[in-house]
């Protein structure tokens, strides 16, 4: 099947770019016959003297394009095309830059993720001072705030991933701050929000959340982790429809700059659902979304009829809510992961799974039988096995289906459980940007696994050998959303700016067309849209992207360099970088 990619022995990244670049040469004399659709008459857009990798079967490549009508009707040769063109046909010359097929973010939070944008941004900032000088400065600029709340501090700038709350007391104390962690799991509050929210020595853990305390006094350090963060969250003023819009907006721009012309929504309330639906109809939503609507653990099946309702409203022209979001446990950092063996400073402890096994099956077999894609979040490697488990129970209750269930994230997979997604089809939804020894892996992670687990982190190569069907996704605002940083950290296990260093876990790697298929078809495939896009062929919707430069070229330590510079979906322009012709 054309979604299962071949593993080669030796990889494309570890080939030298002299044979690469000989290696595409050869590709234009593979050129697939010129082929052309039903529709007669000239083209509205048409592409020549291009790079196109079309993602197709054979994974073939082409040099021109015809659409009309938002489809493609021509792939070919340059001579070939010629019948498409008129003198009202828009003609672009690509000088040999590289067209893919609109990349797939299979796991990104856009509404919330460009609300945040709006708010006290703490991304890549390294330092307790930075992070300090930056919530006072973001203070100042809004005097008239009555909270102060944003996200993106990394973990392991603290010690034990535990700010406290006297750092944000210093620089301000009279209005309360809420600051999530940037993988979403933590937040940091100051007094004046655990006042309000009414959380002291004497307040319990709330069920699946944890607050932490001073070991002496008991008394909260400033910092929550996973659902004890909604004790100060639901003081927080609800966001207006027009922070939702606003932020939704926002983040479509930069979808649409790094390629994006599909995603999944990983984790959508019914505000976010309205969103994207209004957005649509007015012709706004520059991206198709496949969402998955937040299950709530509390409410286990009772809550299915209304998913049911939420899937039969939110339904539109580029908008489909067929889909449910269970998180089965938290993150290893904040020992919240859900693990088969215990943490190694914690012996008797492995972390908190947010459903029994009983009721986790019961849920996915509700949920499989009424109809919905399963969406998980699942980091520990018991979580992971959880999941895979639960998805069996399903199939042997209600019979196997076409469903396309996920697990997104799999950071830690037993390797007992790594075939299991073949035998299951079972799709392994990775964040490839994350496979690398940064600090959260070697400060927070390893030190808790130790070597033997740590060998099975993200095992994206192992899980792609088995022949399973592998997608990308960012999980965007928690890292970037750029598509080519998550492929690059993918081919080198290495840091984006680290040319020579040693790879991390490197037989873990994988080859350039896996990762493509992984934001192209694949992820097409994953949110059945797999007829219409995904790949450039005859007959297909023209969701494209033109490269600066041709990635089976550049080597792979560059290929987060790459430019997009230009974006269509549908064969309309979304984004175009000021450097490309405008297409008149």
């Amino acid at each position: 099947m054309f979604l299962n990619n071949k593993v080669r022995s030796r990889p494309v990244y570890r080939m030298s770019v002299t044979l690469i670049a000989i290696w595409c040469l050869c590709f234009q004399f593979s050129i697939p016959r010129d082929t052309k659709g039903q529709a007669n008459g000239a083209a509205d857009l048409v592409f020549k003297n291009g790079n196109i990798y079309t993602v197709d079967a054979a994974r073939s490549w082409a040099e021109a394009i015809a659409i009309k009508n938002q489809k493609i009707v021509y792939l070919g040769t340059n001579a070939g095309l010629q019948q498409f063109v008129s003198n009202t046909t828009k003609v672009v010359d690509l000088q040999g830059k590289m067209v893919l097929p609109g990349f797939h973010d299979s796991h990104v939070h856009l509404v919330t993720g460009g609300m945040l944008l709006s708010q006290c941004n703490l991304s890549n900032i390294s330092t307790i001072p930075g992070i300090l000088d930056a919530v006072r400065n973001y203070r100042l600029k809004h005097p008239d705030k009555k909270w102060i709340t944003g996200s993106g501090w990394e973990l392991p700038i603290f010690k034990d991933a535990n700010p406290s709350k006297e750092l944000l007391d210093q620089i301000v104390p009279d209005v309360p701050v809420y600051l999530e962690a940037a993988d979403g799991h933590s937040a940091w509050v100051n007094s004046k929000a655990l006042t309000i929210a009414g959380i002291g020595r004497a307040t319990p853990d709330p069920p699946k959340g944890h607050i932490e305390r001073e070991p002496k006094s008991g008394e909260p350090t400033g910092t929550l982790r996973e659902a004890a963060k909604s004790l100060v969250e639901r003081k927080i003023p609800n966001p207006s429809k027009e922070d939702y819009e606003a932020g939704l907006k926002n983040a479509l721009l930069m979808a649409n700059r790094f390629g994006i012309t599909s995603v999944q929504e990983a984790n959508a309330s019914e505000e976010i659902l309205g969103t994207y639906l209004d957005l649509d109809r007015r012709g706004e939503l520059s991206v198709r979304v496949t969402a998955a609507i937040h299950v709530d653990s509390r409410k286990g099946e009772s809550q299915i009829p209304d998913l049911i309702k939420l899937r039969e409203k939110y339904q539109s022209r580029r908008l489909k809510a067929d889909a449910a979001k269970i998180f089965a446990d938290g993150v290893i950092e904040s020992h919240t992961a859900a693990l088969l063996s215990p943490y190694l400073d914690r012996p008797n402890y492995s972390g908190p799974a947010n459903y029994s096994v009983e009721l986790l099956n019961k849920l996915i077999t509700s949920l499989d039988r009424a109809g919905f894609q399963i969406h998980i979040h699942a980091i520990g490697d018991r979580a992971i096995r959880m999941s895979l488990d639960a998805y069996e129970a399903a199939q042997l209750t209600n019979g196997r289906r076409d469903a396309r269930h996920h697990i997104a994230h799999l950071e830690l997979i037993d390797p007992d459980d790594v075939p299991r997604f073949a035998r299951l089809g079972v799709i392994a939804n990775f964040q490839a940007l994350w496979a690398y020894a940064d600090s959260y892996i070697t400060d927070l992670t390893e030190p808790q696994l130790g070597p033997k687990r740590s060998r099975w982190l993200y095992p994206i190569g192992s899980v792609v050998k088995t022949g399973a069907i592998v997608v990308g996704g960012s999980d965007w605002s928690v890292t970037s959303m750029n598509p080519l940083d998550a492929i690059q950290v993918a081919l080198t296990r290495r840091a984006l700016d680290d040319v020579t260093g040693k790879s991390w876990i490197p037989e873990e790697r994988v080859d350039l067309q896996t990762m493509i298929a992984a934001y192209t078809i694949n992820g097409a495939y994953l949110s059945h849209q797999e007829k219409e896009n995904g790949s450039i062929e005859v007959g297909k919707l023209a969701d494209l992207v033109v490269l600066d430069q041709n990635l089976f070229v550049v080597p792979a330590q560059s290929i987060h360099n790459v430019k997009v510079l230009l974006t269509l979906i549908d064969g309309k322009e979304v984004f175009r970088d000021a450097s490309f012709a405008a297409i008149k």
